[in-house]
């Protein structure tokens, strides 16, 4: 046997048993698949929690810069109206003065040449006063509400008494016992009024022809 011939029928023992090793079930190349399957699965799902992560801390976010905008409203409308309002009980108080003084020269007789020089001269110094203060009123936003003649507003004024009467329809301010105060657009103090009602005898002659009717 030649020598070349003993070499090749070693090669072939080498190939078949190399052929015998190899499992024909085994694909390598499955494996990585599924392999690199799980993983994108893997990488989907991670973006999509961070994606929701990412939204609902947009959404805090956003519902956080909602809630300090309506608390910066909220304090510069409360330092307005501290501005606005935090003297009203100062008003209250001395709305009351002035009524006393106006009441001192409500009762001033219309005819003034029957008195004497130096009482003329002290009730011209309190009406200048008493224009000096109204003025100084209207200029910090305090309006006198004086409703005689209007329609009874309850918001602005307060019933006291009715007044029997055929001269106005009822409902209206016939009297004014105390004027009212409105600051900016806060009421001080209502107006104290009396209001128009029906005279007795013009109800009973409408009633007298209601019965009629029927």
């Amino acid at each position: 046997m030649s020598k070349n011939k003993v070499t090749s029928e070693i090669d072939n023992k080498d190939e078949n048993s190399l052929e015998e090793n190899i499992d024909p079930d085994t694909n390598t190349g499955d494996v990585n698949l599924d392999e690199n399957g799980d993983e994108n699965i893997s990488i989907k799902q991670t973006i999509e929690n961070q994606n929701k992560e990412i939204s609902e801390l947009k959404d805090q976010l956003l519902r956080s810069l909602a809630e300090s905008e309506n608390l910066r409203k909220r304090t510069i409308k409360e330092i307005a109206d501290a501005k606005k309002y935090s003297h009203i009980s100062f008003i209250r108080d001395l709305v009351s003065s002035v009524d006393n003084l106006q009441r001192a020269l409500e009762a001033v007789p219309d005819d003034k040449l029957q008195l004497s020089e130096p009482i003329k001269n002290l009730i011209i110094g309190l009406e200048i006063v008493e224009k000096e203060v109204l003025n100084t009123f209207e200029k910090h936003s305090l309006k006198q509400i004086n409703p005689l003649g209007e329609k009874f507003d309850y918001n602005l004024h307060q019933a006291m008494f009715e007044v029997p009467t055929n001269e106005k329809e009822p409902g209206y301010v016939v009297e004014v016992s105390q004027k009212g105060y409105l600051l900016h657009d806060r009421l001080v103090r209502p107006a104290m009024v009396g209001i128009s009602k029906k005279s007795e005898d013009e109800t009973t002659k409408q009633n007298n022809k209601k019965k009629e009717q029927k």
